[in-house]
């Protein structure tokens, strides 16, 4: 049967495991979310350079008006996407950050595990030797007596 000791650190490494697996899912997501800023990003920049102004045929002032303010839009609207990828940046740092310490924390309770199995077995090992030699196979006549 287990020890308290060993019941205690099997649930502690259930828990650590769980909070690892957990902090490994929120950084994925801040990852998607930071690839997802940068596509956004790309996006609205070839939009931006699609509304460019190029040397082409006189247009009216309204139509001028028009693709000078969906350029500001766009303009602004990078502005912002520039802005949310320095958050998911931040975000994505903070949640790597958390799983290396929580894969620390894992570790280190895994280590503790091990000492305590190794711990055990050596326990069993000396039991072993510091029992009577006359336990063993000479203890009892197998044989009737002829």
């Amino acid at each position: 049967m287990a020890t308290r000791q060993q019941t205690m650190l099997n649930r502690l490494h259930r828990v650590r495991t769980l909070q690892l697996n957990l902090t490994m899912a929120d950084e994925a997501r801040a990852q998607a979310r930071l690839a997802s800023e940068h596509q956004l990003s790309d996006r609205i920049t070839q939009l931006v350079e699609a509304v460019t102004p190029a040397p082409a045929p006189p247009m009216s002032a309204a139509s001028l008006m028009a693709s000078a303010h969906f350029r500001h839009r766009l303009l602004e609207s990078s502005d912002a996407a520039q802005g949310r990828i320095a958050a998911a940046e931040q975000q994505a740092a903070r949640a790597a950050e958390q799983t290396r310490d929580a894969k620390r924390d894992q570790t280190a309770v895994e280590k503790l595990l091990e000492r305590a199995r190794a711990a055990a077995i050596r326990a069993e090992m000396r039991a072993l030797e510091d029992m009577p030699a006359t336990a063993g196979r000479h203890a009892r006549n197998r044989h009737d007596p002829c």
